[in-house]
C-alpha cells in the first residue's frame, strides 16, 4: 500500500522505535513492507530510503496510489536548470541557519536537521531530489577536483573509505554545515575548509572532496 504525509513524521531504524533514521516531511510518499503489531516497515518513495513507522502515527496518513506519486514528483531538470537553482539553495539553509536550531541526528525537517538531511531537504525545496544519507551523496554526485570548487558543491568529510558528514560550499574557502555536539557547532553554521578554529579543523583533517550535482 502506497500513502502519502499529512504531516511531519519520524522514522526509525529500531523495533523499540527510540533511534531516528530520519524524518518523512509532510506531502511525501511511502509504501508499506512489512507490518508488525507496533510499527510498518516502510520505505520513502522519493529516495528509496527504508525504516520503521510508528502505528501510532498512523492517522497523519493518507491513502494513495503509485500514479499520484509519480504525478507529484518535480520535472525533470537540466544541468543548467539545476546550477539556475543552487543560489535557492543555499537561501534555504541561511535561512534555516538563521532559525535557532541545534544538530539532530536523523533530523531532516525543521528547525533542527543532520548534515545530510539539510542538504536534502535544501535541494528538494527547489524540485532537486538527492539521496539521504551523504555517503549516498557523493556517490550520486559528480566529483570535481577541490581547487575547481564552485559555489553550490558538496563537501564531503569521512574516513578514507566512507563520507560520513557533508556541507554546501558558499565562496571564499567557506562552507555551511550543521555538525553535532562534540566535534561541531551543534547547528547550522559556517565553517572554513582552511580555518583555524576548532571546528573547521577537525573537519579539514576529514575531507575527502567536493563533487557537484548535475542531474536529478
Amino acid at each position: 500500500m502506497i500513502y502519502r504525509s499529512l504531516a511531519d513524521i519520524n522514522i526509525y531504524d529500531s523495533p523499540k522505535l527510540d533511534r531516528l533514521a530520519t524524518q518523512m516531511a509532510k506531502g511525501r510518499y511511502l509504501q508499506v513492507l512489512e507490518s508488525d503489531p507496533n510499527f510498518l516497515e516502510i520505505k520513502l518513495l522519493e529516495d528509496d530510503y527504508t525504516g520503521l513507522f510508528d502505528r501510532q502515527d498512523f492517522e497523519k496518513l493518507e491513502l494513495s496510489d503509485r500514479q499520484s506519486f509519480i504525478d507529484n514528483l518535480p520535472p525533470a531538470l537540466s544541468t543548467q536548470e539545476i546550477s539556475d537553482r543552487l543560489t535557492q539553495v543555499i537561501a534555504f539553509i541561511q535561512k534555516a541557519m538563521a532559525i535557532p536550531n541545534e544538530y539532530l541526528w536523523g533530523g531532516t525537517v525543521a528547525p533542527n536537521y543532520d548534515c545530510s538531511g539539510l542538504m536534502q531537504a535544501a535541494f528538494a525545496s527547489v524540485g532537486i531530489w538527492i539521496p539521504r544519507d551523504a555517503y549516498q551523496q557523493e556517490v550520486f554526485a559528480k566529483p570535481v577536483n577541490i581547487e575547481e570548487i564552485q559555489i553550490g558543491d558538496l563537501i564531503f568529510f569521512g574516513s578514507p573509505t566512507k563520507a560520513t558528514h557533508v556541507g554546501i560550499y558558499i565562496g571564499n574557502g567557506e562552507y555551511i554545515h550543521s555538525s553535532g555536539k562534540e566535534h561541531g557547532h551543534n547547528g547550522i553554521a559556517v565553517s572554513e575548509l582552511a580555518g583555524l578554529d576548532r571546528v573547521s579543523q577537525w573537519y579539514a583533517n576529514q575531507l575527502r572532496g567536493a563533487a557537484r550535482i548535475s542531474t536529478c
